[in-house]
């Protein structure tokens, strides 16, 4: 993100109101497009160039060029490191990364092999972006992240194994309930193994803490931008930690939600119509349809139901903070993705 580039000036943040929700939707669909993935190394560092050019003071005010390149520095880079995500990992990659997952986890009737063969593919993917997304002030060791593949590859499958083996011998539902919650087992094997992909793969987050920063207003942030220096980190938290990684989490399962709940049961309705019976080589591509354009209006939702850099009382973290807060006793940290 543009925060990792040099200069002491800060930009601002978004050019939407992030302490409302529906601008944390605008600015989250401009990290979501898909078209920042087009962008060319020459592009990225042409952008790089124009957004440090503002913090370091050349350009005095942000035009409409200089929004476009933080939109695809902000995109792009990882925020802690300065470094490029690995493209297929990146937010404006989920929905198609997700894609043929999630309609493979979709799938009606998916054999034992199936339903085990995708959901290891799911949690696969979940590592990847977890890891590439993670706050970077407390490092990811290997050991980690190679348990907690694992142990979230364990709890995907045995839910969905578990379910599947469960619904059908519940004799008190109709054949038609029992067939709607079938095709809802992939959301609660998601749901559950998702969030404990997130804190298994940042529990060295909340082990040994993340950076905070005092919040600033914008006079002190000028004054301290003209004397050239950098915002300072007050120390690692592992409250702040603990939060940062709860809500992501909770973001997830969010996510989850409308795109492994709402394709599953569009086609269950579809299938009944006789349009679909007469032509059931179409399923598939409707089952994708289903899930492409769910994914891409549930990704900003998701994301914007917690800011990306959140602030709290410096006296809801441990007490070294307490007396250190910035504006308002305010710290702000880096939540991650």
């Amino acid at each position: 993100m543009s925060a990792s580039l040099p200069g002491n000036r800060d930009l601002p943040a978004s050019q939407y109101d992030l302490s409302t929700y529906w601008g944390r939707v605008r600015h989250s669909a401009d990290l979501a497009d898909p078209r920042t993935l087009l962008i060319s190394k020459a592009g990225l560092d042409h952008a790089k160039q124009l957004v440090s050019s503002y913090k370091q003071g050349t350009s005095s005010s942000m035009t409409p060029e200089i929004w476009q390149a933080k939109k695809i520095v902000d995109a792009t880079l990882h925020p802690d490191t300065g470094q490029p995500v690995f493209l297929p990992f990146r937010m404006s990659c989920f929905v198609i990364s997700n894609l043929i997952v999630t309609a493979g986890m979709l799938t009606p009737n998916l054999s034992t092999t199936g339903t085990l063969a995708w959901q290891i593919t799911n949690q696969s993917l979940n590592v990847a972006i977890n890891a590439s997304n993670a706050n970077k002030s407390t490092p990811i060791s290997t050991s980690t992240m190679v348990k907690s593949y694992f142990l979230a590859v364990g709890a995907s499958c045995s839910v969905a194994l578990g379910l599947n083996a469960l619904v059908p011998k519940l004799k008190r539902l109709s054949p038609k309930t029992k067939m709607v919650l079938g095709r809802l087992v992939p959301f609660a094997a998601v749901a559950s193994a998702g969030a404990l992909n997130v804190f298994l793969m940042r529990g060295e987050e909340i082990r040994k803490g993340i950076d905070v920063f005092p919040s600033e207003s914008e006079v002190i942030k000028q004054e301290r931008e003209a004397k050239g220096q950098e915002l300072q980190s007050l120390g690692k938290s592992k409250k702040a930690a603990t939060i940062a990684v709860g809500e992501t989490a909770l973001s997830r399962v969010i996510n989850a939600t409308p795109i492994m709940v709402i394709p599953p049961l569009v086609l269950v309705r579809l299938q009944q119509t006789e349009w679909l019976k007469r032509r059931p080589k179409l399923a598939l591509p409707v089952n994708l349809g289903l899930i492409l354009t769910t994914s891409i209006f549930a990704l900003p939702l998701a994301l914007a139901v917690f800011p990306q850099r959140q602030a709290v009382s410096a006296r809801s973290l441990e007490d070294q903070f307490w007396n250190r807060g910035g504006e308002e006793g305010m710290v702000e940290f880096n939540r991650g993705i």
